[in-house]
């Protein structure tokens, strides 16, 4: 059985979600795992959880002959990598960063301030079409900076457009939670504005 596919069940059948495997030269094996996602019932890895997959791992990769010189189990941290669908839909409404594999292009930055060779965004991640999900994603922002703490901001002024990317899983390079700083805690989605 393959390295991954051993770790991956062995994660799995304790009970958490595998999110990354990684291997570097010095012989570091590093695993990230994460609480399965429940709509409504957010749960955090802690400390106790990682102990508890290294020491199953240790036990069941000497069992397999991996070779490694030191394991690592950590949680995905405030920059969690997003790889599947089932990653991009738990994050809707998150501020995220993304790479694409290729510059955005000419033919899409036409008529709009943004380079065509930029490949990098950091915005809010929503559906293209909330009536078609196969339509795909798509990131939004403001290019206007963040008033500094304690910068008053004239409410006369006006705020700067929202532009919108669309894109698939396929045209990403990387994506990943933006890493946030709030000591009180990340902020609660917003709840969806309601029609009356």
């Amino acid at each position: 059985m393959a390295l991954h596919d051993t770790i991956e069940q062995t994660v799995t059948g304790l009970g958490y979600e595998l999110v990354d495997i990684e291997r570097t030269g010095g012989g570091l094996l590093r695993v990230t795992i994460d609480m399965p996602y429940v709509p409504g019932n957010e749960q955090f890895v802690n400390a106790e959880d990682c102990e508890k997959v290294t020491r199953q791992l240790q036990f069941v990769l000497e069992v397999e002959g991996a070779e490694y010189s030191r394991l690592e189990v950590s949680s995905p941290g405030i920059d969690r990598p997003l790889r599947h669908e089932k990653d991009f839909e738990r994050f809707i409404g998150e501020q995220i960063d993304i790479t694409l594999k290729a510059p955005i292009g000419v033919a899409a930055s036409a008529g709009s301030p943004v380079a065509a060779n930029r490949k990098k965004f950091r915005g809010t991640l929503e559906r293209a079409d909330k009536e078609r999900p196969e339509a795909g994603w798509q990131i939004v922002w403001s290019d206007e900076p963040a008033p500094k703490p304690g910068q008053k901001v004239s409410k006369k002024k006006a705020p700067a457009p929202l532009q919108a990317l669309g894109f698939t899983l396929d045209e990403i390079a990387q994506a990943r939670l933006a890493p946030i700083v709030d000591f009180k805690g990340r902020k609660p989605k917003s709840a969806p504005a309601t029609e009356i």
